[in-house]
């Protein structure tokens, strides 16, 4: 398919101004913008918040989950009698039980909560029991005996590349011949032309292999079905929202008899978005035995249910003019989606339609194809789908501009695709701070004095990225709001706010009341947020996408300044009928002149005249009655005119530059980050204390991906799909001592689609890291790493490469008769005429 659109098309021409993201009532923000604690520090730092695995019901039994050893068989025979028969299991269930299939992407649905009639990946359930205890299930799941009849196992794209005509080796009943899941060809401009008649092209192969997120707190989920038949399901989830629509439809039980509750979430990076079997079963058992029953995922189970990042083969080709100017760019990804659908059709787009931006080009050439393989299921993990060819192209970069002679900084701003331009692809961007982030980070490094007196061993790696501030359309079609709240306001001053959305760690919760203290004047402490609970808050999507700040806030904003009128109103009126205030007043007072801040409603103009907020509160609430008001929150329809166009396009787009200071030891191969400095454009830091965690942690995890995290299949166990070292000894993630020093610069360039300007700051900051500390490595040692993660042998064995390219090349004779089998793939670069 070929889509050929102007590059750099102004989509605010035409006379339409930009509007001003900081328009307010109010002269300054008093609360936007301010470093306070998270609302819920101070519980969780003294043990007081309650975890899902902190709940305990009355009556409340416990679940366990038999799981496949096999990758790929048919289930020949389940025989639960043994565990049905034994003391303190209260039921049991299996697969056929529960037929329908379920999917977080609507035109995918394709698992079911247990196998049936086939498992499809080591770790996958296929029966589960609800006992007593969770000793006695465990004696019970292992009890229940399960014949299997063995199918071939496709462990790889390219085996699933040339198998899937058969029903023995088709992994997924969906599955395309070939074992696809899902390809995507797209075409912007000639590309192949483009690049034929570029001075300079570069190119390379690239893999990032699978990671998964490892959050500390494994899955959690308790059911309970109540005697008026009102099914509740606790869950460490995301999603809230979604899954309650998937609870109705597998369970087929009116979603109005159903409740998710969201508690305190340990942790998650994209890792719980999207139902799980555990949250089905719970729920089933829970109607069978009419009791509450828990399951608690043990943290090898964890690496199975997985849904983390996806190991992807890239081929990537830049072609460019000799003053720097992008040309063209081939991409062809095979993606590794495991044995089930998941958010893949997202991936495949996600793969290549977020790589056009900040840094562009004029043509554009990507397939992404996607394939199942009898391997736990991937998903999103934190910077979904573009963490992986970012990789990718961030080091094309780096080798343009040594072809060039560039200062790689130069090549990245002279390719900048600017500010409210769309992409060759058609996405429209708003603000990208890249100037900005790209002179903090080669500021505070001092990148201009390590070029003058840099040493071999030592260097340092400079990448560039952006990442979307949630989707302008949701998951299942529909004209609804994304996000909705409810603000209530009582006598005493107090506000409490209810909202749908998940706070999963990263502090939406804070944000909400962060809002209500801008825009109603109220102290922190006096805001309570209500949030994730089906029964009582507004719908709001989940955290995903890092849509939540953007969408959520906009949605409190609504809300907020429709009672903050009202209250204007009440203290205007009052004062004018007050003569002590028509002393202080001015010719031409109006509502706007009263302001809410730190718990006073005051007058604009002489600070003097205010009264506490409760009574102003009062007062609004004599005129208008009870106190309250909804906000809601829909996206524009924006997105490239042609088929998955609208898969990338965002409201808002956040732009991130890191650069890493990296040693190599060239006796060991042992890589050592000393430091990355992240510059990130959130538009406007809401709470910079809250910013710079996401900066920090996002670094953390894309530190770790470079040289430390694997999903690892083999060597001796890979036919059998059995995960080597599924547990936190062996799948190893830095601790305090492992991780770099790392530097938040905040950036803001406000976006007028934001709240207050805002953009996001919990997955952008992550996509650079990686590729800034691969580019780091080549100007240490002259190495071109680029297949993941860069383990020290991997760094030895370039290093031998490149001493028998250098040996051959000055005609040496090599004391070995052959090298050892490469380790890292070759990337070249080439000149035309």
């Amino acid at each position: 398919m070929t889509v050929f659109i102007p590059k750099k098309v102004n989509f605010l021409a035409h006379g339409t101004t930009v509007p001003n993201p900081l328009e307010q009532n109010q002269d300054t923000h008093h609360s936007i913008g301010t470093r306070s604690r998270k609302v819920d520090g101070a519980a969780k730092a003294t043990g007081e918040t309650l975890y899902a695995d902190d709940i305990s019901l009355p009556g409340m039994l416990h679940c366990k989950i038999k799981r496949s050893i096999r990758p790929h068989a048919r289930i020949v025979s389940i025989n639960t009698k043994p565990a049905e028969d034994m003391e303190g299991v209260h039921a049991v269930m299996v697969g056929d039980e529960l037929p329908t299939k379920y999917g977080i992407i609507p035109w995918t649905q394709d698992e079911t909560p247990l196998a049936v009639g086939r498992v499809r990946h080591v770790g996958e359930g296929v029966a589960a029991v609800a006992a007593i205890d969770e000793e006695t299930a465990i004696r019970a799941i292992r009890a229940i005996e399960v014949t299997y009849e063995d199918l071939p196992p496709i462990l790889s794209c390219e085996e699933a590349k040339v198998t899937g005509d058969t029903p023995e080796t088709k992994v997924n009943d969906k599955a395309k011949r070939g074992n696809i899941t899902k390809r995507v060809d797209l075409a912007f401009g000639d590309t192949d032309d483009a690049i034929k008649n570029s001075d300079v092209v570069v190119d390379g192969q690239f893999y990032f292999c699978g990671t998964t997120h490892a959050a500390i707190e494994p899955h959690c989920a308790i059911g309970h079905m109540d005697a008026r038949g009102l099914l509740t399901v606790i869950s460490a989830t995301q999603v809230p929202h979604y899954l309650h629509r998937d609870l109705a439809w597998v369970l087929k039980i009116p979603a109005n008899r159903i409740r998710v509750i969201q508690p305190a979430v340990g942790g998650a990076f994209g890792g719980k978005s999207e139902p799980f079997d555990l949250e089905f079963v719970v729920a089933y058992l829970s109607m069978k035995c009419g009791r509450p029953v828990k399951c608690l995922y043990e943290r090898e189970e964890v690496f199975y249910a997985h849904r983390g990042r996806h190991p992807m083969e890239m081929a990537m080709k830049l072609g460019a003019s000799t003053d720097g100017t992008l040309k063209g760019l081939r991409s062809e990804i095979d993606i590794d989606g495991g044995a089930y659908a998941s958010f893949g059709l997202i991936t495949a787009y996600y793969a290549g339609q977020l790589l056009t931006g900040p840094v562009g080009y004029e043509t554009y050439h990507f397939t992404a194809t996607r394939y199942y393989t009898n391997k736990p299921a991937c998903g999103p993990k934190r910077g979904h789908g573009s963490v992986q060819p970012r990789f990718a192209f961030e080091i094309l970069l780096d080798m343009m501009a040594e072809k060039l002679n560039m200062d790689p900084f130069e090549l990245r701003q002279k390719n900048f695709v600017g500010h409210f331009n769309e992409t060759v692809n058609g996405q429209q961007m708003g603000t990208l701070g890249l100037e900005k982030v790209l002179q903090s980070v080669r500021t505070a490094s001092q990148w201009d004095q390590h070029q003058k007196t840099k040493q071999r061993g030592r260097g340092l790696g400079v990448a560039t990225s952006m990442y979307i501030s949630g989707t302008n359309y949701p998951i299942y079609p529909n004209q609804m709001p994304q996000s909705g709240v409810q603000v209530q306001l009582d006598r005493s001053g107090r506000a409490t706010i209810f909202s749908g959305a998940s706070d999963i760690g990263q502090g939406s919760d804070s944000v909400l009341a962060t809002i209500v203290c801008e825009e109603l004047g109220t102290e922190l402490g006096d805001v309570q947020v209500v949030s994730s609970d089906t029964d009582l808050t507004p719908v709001d999507l989940g955290a995903y996408s890092s849509r939540v700040t953007l969408m959520m806030g906009h949605a409190a904003q609504e809300a907020c300044r429709s009672l903050r009128k009202q209250i204007q109103e009440a203290v205007f009126n009052f004062w004018q009928d007050d003569e002590v205030a028509q002393t202080v007043l001015t010719e031409g007072f109006v509502p706007k002149d009263v302001l809410l801040a730190g718990a006073k409603a005051f007058y604009r103009y002489d600070t003097q005249l205010q009264m506490p907020l409760a009574k102003a509160f009062q007062l609004a609430e004599a005129e208008n009655g009870t106190l309250g008001a909804t906000g809601g929150y829909r996206t524009q329809m924006r997105g490239g005119d042609y088929r998955g166009g609208t898969i990338g396009s965002s409201p808002a787009y956040s732009c991130t530059a890191h650069l890493a200071d990296v040693s190599v030891d060239e006796e060991t191969g042992q890589i050592t980050v000393h430091k990355i400095w992240c510059a990130h454009d959130c538009g406007k830091a809401l709470n910079p204390v809250l910013v710079e965690g996401q900066i920090e942690g996002s670094t953390y995890m894309g530190a770790a991906e470079v040289a430390l995290e694997e999903m690892h299949y083999g060597p001796n166990d890979v036919r059998h799909g059995m995960l080597v070292g599924p547990s936190l000894l062996d799948y190893r993630i830095p601790t305090t001592l492992d991780t770099p020093a790392i530097e938040a610069l905040i950036v803001e360039e406000p976006d007028p689609n934001g709240p207050y300007g805002a953009k996001e700051a919990g997955e952008g900051p992550l996509h650079s890291s990686i590729p800034a500390v691969a580019n780091a490595i080549y100007d240490a040692v002259g190495i071109r790493l680029t297949r993941l993660p860069f383990s020290p042998q991997k760094v030895l064995a370039a290093l031998r490469e490149q001493r028998q390219a250098a040996a051959g090349a000055n005609g040496q004779t090599q004391p070995h008769s052959a090298p050892p089998p490469s380790t890292n793939t070759t990337v070249e670069a080439e000149t035309t005429s």
